[in-house]
């Protein structure tokens, strides 16, 4: 496992991008699967003890839990014409942990 940790990738998904290692819990855009399950990310570029390629590779990840992050507040004002409009969002993820680059 010393040896993997040198390894990284760039991998694609939900219109991001994200630089991953084996063992990384990363927060993607929700995927729509179930905690429990592997996902293949597209893979963009992967180094290894200094070589860079970018003809592919594979990541594979595992789904630990979907959920929504904390409230964010939207709220327009136009001051003097009596026009205010307060919405709330909470954006959808997906929590994976990386299992394999190769």
């Amino acid at each position: 496992m010393k040896g993997e940790s040198n390894m990284y990738a760039i991998i694609k998904t939900g219109g991001k991008q994200y630089k991953v290692s084996q063992g990384d819990e990363i927060y993607v855009e929700k995927l729509g699967l179930e905690a429990g399950e592997t996902v293949d990310f597209e893979v963009i570029m992967t180094e290894k003890d200094g070589a860079i390629s970018f003809d592919g590779g594979n990541v594979v990840g595992k789904v630990v839990k979907n959920g929504r992050q904390k409230k964010v507040i939207v709220y327009k004002m136009k001051p003097k014409k009596n026009y205010r409009r307060k919405q709330g969002h909470r954006q959808a993820y997906t929590k994976v942990v990386i299992d394999t680059i190769s």
